[in-house]
């Protein structure tokens, strides 16, 4: 179990970083906010089209094919995007980023949520997955302001990621007779049906929609600031980092707090809504954002270990997320073009607000670790 979550971790570090190291440097590809929006959605688009497919086909065959092929799209897309600048191409590999890093997720993500000690091990997954935030940003912003080279950050974590396709590849495979990673908690049965995806569409709807809104308020603040502000990208970066690591702080503890996840994530809500509206006067609500993302987050996949078919669950929530990160980032920066920027924070605030209204607890098993 320690290699495979190894490799699930630093995967997951290093595709976060790549991910993020664009965001302080989003000025030198987009020219103005709709094109910010829609270059920071794009990944995000194609991680929320590949993250079901990714968990159904990591039920079906198992985890590291899936792992695999996510790397390799996210590799190749690095290497391209490193010397891209017409706002369409690097849009568009951003897509294909995200497709890469949607595949690597659901199977990662599967992994985790499929253990004995899932509460544990969602922590420190999720610690790696924005600690790679973290330091894509920093780095990525510290980088263009020390060279003068708006890329060099994506450069460098796309190297990283080949690391970790070398790593993937020379795992065990599917016939291994010792790793936890090609094999899920059940012998795999059949791809599930449509029927049966569409059972845990609906038996989950209020979780799926508290994970689109939530998890999308975080990237409409990351998306906007960066033209909003005026900082610098190496301050910028720094300021947005703050997020992510409050995100740890928080994944660590809750993930050893016996909190009942729907009052947590229904409060988390609220309380998110109110750091929309500071971080617009404030970059501190960065902070505030950072750590109820990592309340929520821990708590929706509390709510979810108890589900059967892991890959299909997990993909599902990782599309949703992924579906807020595309959406209301997109629909953010389009009002901020025509309505100006406070419309934008104020459009945030008030999808915040929606998931307190709207969540109910869902028709699942939620199984405490």
């Amino acid at each position: 179990m320690k290699a495979s979550f190894f490799l699930v971790g630093f995967g997951v570090f290093v595709l976060m970083a790549l991910s993020n190291a664009i965001v302080p440097v989003l000025p030198a590809f987009a020219p103005g906010p709709a094109w910010e929006g829609t270059i920071y959605a794009a990944y995000f688009l194609g991680a929320f089209l590949s993250t079901l497919p990714g968990g159904i086909l990591s039920d079906r065959y198992g985890r590291l094919p899936v792992i695999r092929a996510g790397l390799v799209l996210t590799v190749g897309s690095g290497f391209l995007l490193f010397s891209a600048s017409a706002p369409f191409v690097v849009a568009a590999l951003r897509l294909i980023e995200g497709i890469g890093a949607g595949f690597f997720i659901a199977a990662g993500m599967s992994f985790v949520n499929s253990q004995p000690d899932h509460t544990k091990l969602s922590g420190y997954y999720l610690a790696m997955l924005n600690l790679g935030l973290v330091i894509g940003l920093a780095a990525a912003g510290w980088l263009a302001v020390r060279y003068g080279q708006p890329a060099l950050g994506i450069g460098v974590f796309t190297v990283l990621s080949f690391a970790a396709l070398c790593v993937s590849i020379v795992a065990r495979d599917d016939t291994g007779e010792t790793s936890i990673l090609c094999r899920v908690r059940e012998p795999c049965r059949e791809t599930p049906e449509v029927r049966k995806l569409l059972s845990h569409i609906t038996s989950n709807a209020p979780l799926w929609y508290s994970a689109i809104v939530l998890v999308g308020i975080t990237g409409v603040v990351t998306a906007l600031y960066p033209a909003f502000s005026g900082y610098t990208a190496d301050i910028l970066g720094l300021w947005i980092a703050g997020m992510s690591i409050s995100t740890i702080g928080t994944v660590l503890i809750i993930s050893r707090v016996p909190l009942p996840p729907i009052p947590a994530i229904r409060w988390s809500a609220v309380l998110m809504a109110v750091g929309a509206g500071i971080a617009y006067f404030s970059p501190l609500g960065f902070i505030i954002l950072g750590a109820l993302a990592g309340v929520v987050m821990v708590a929706q996949m509390n709510v979810l270990a108890g589900e059967e078919d892991q890959g299909c669950i997990m993909g599902l929530f990782s599309t949703s997320s992924y579906l807020g990160m595309t959406v209301l980032p997109f629909a953010a920066g389009l009002i901020a073009g025509t309505c100006g920027f406070p419309a934008g924070f104020l459009f945030a605030a008030l999808a915040g607000g929606s998931v307190a209204v709207m969540l109910r607890a869902p028709a699942t098993r939620y199984v405490p670790a």
